[in-house]
């Protein structure tokens, strides 16, 4: 009883995406998670040497990075793995610091950056720059709870959504062409193989998030405040 007094509100967000999931309420997160997944190719291959050519996204859910030079099994490996990363940072982020605003500003221009240097197809290029105004007047416009509750979501869609992706893509069709695939085509072993590390790193790293960032209550507090920004509801 007490984790649920501590944590109803990420288990009612967790509920509510589920319940949603193949709703257009839950569908642009979903593709929000593929941009972090062609995003996270192409910051491997930069890191690693290379240059990024395009990326992009479909409105099937699919995506691509075109990525010259860098370590082939790096960027091969980040797909998953980073986007997971980039969910999970956003949730501890938002339950363990107090600067929301600041990293979900910095989260929508990054969107805008990669729009200006690597998007072309409209798709793509519409839903980079409308998502990424929309995170950057939530943080400016908005109370930090709101950009609080922004990246818990974006956080738990990632943590949600990157573990079944690997499953789908990797193991329960292994005979399609996947990141894994790739993999064992160029540097050996299965493509279930492959699908099988990423899926158990992908579940350590889910399970790290939350025994160091829950705590003991993870509720964002609402308060009232007049208009001189002093509180007038809660703990004085």
């Amino acid at each position: 009883m007490s984790f649920l007094r501590g944590h109803w509100q990420l288990l009612l967000i967790l509920a509510l995406v589920f319940a949603l999931w193949r709703t257009p309420v839950v569908y642009p997160l979903r593709i929000l998670v593929i941009f972090l997944h062609e995003l996270s190719h192409g910051l491997a291959g930069l890191l690693t040497g290379g240059s990024i050519v395009e990326m992009s996204v479909d409105p099937r859910e699919g995506g691509h990075a075109l990525i010259r030079g860098g370590n082939r099994f790096v960027t091969l490996s980040a797909g998953y793995l980073g986007s997971l990363l980039f969910g999970a940072l956003a949730l501890v982020a938002a339950l363990r610091t107090n600067a929301d605003r600041a990293i979900l500003a910095g989260f929508g221009a990054l969107l805008l950056l990669v729009a200006a240097l690597w998007i072309r197809t409209p798709f793509a290029l519409l839903f980079c720059l409308a998502t990424g105004a929309v995170m950057l007047g939530v943080a400016r416009f908005l109370p930090h709870q709101a950009a609080d509750l922004v990246l818990r979501v974006i956080g738990l869609t990632s943590l949600i959504y990157v573990p079944y992706d690997i499953f789908d893509d990797t193991i329960r069709r292994s005979a399609f062409q996947s990141d894994a695939r790739m993999l064992a085509e160029e540097f050996g072993g299965a493509t279930v193989l492959w699908g099988g590390i990423w899926l158990i790193l992908s579940l350590g790293v889910i399970w790290l998030c939350l025994r160091h960032g829950l705590g003991p209550v993870s509720n964002i507090r609402f308060r009232k405040t007049d208009t001189e920004g002093r509180r007038t509801a809660g703990t004085p």
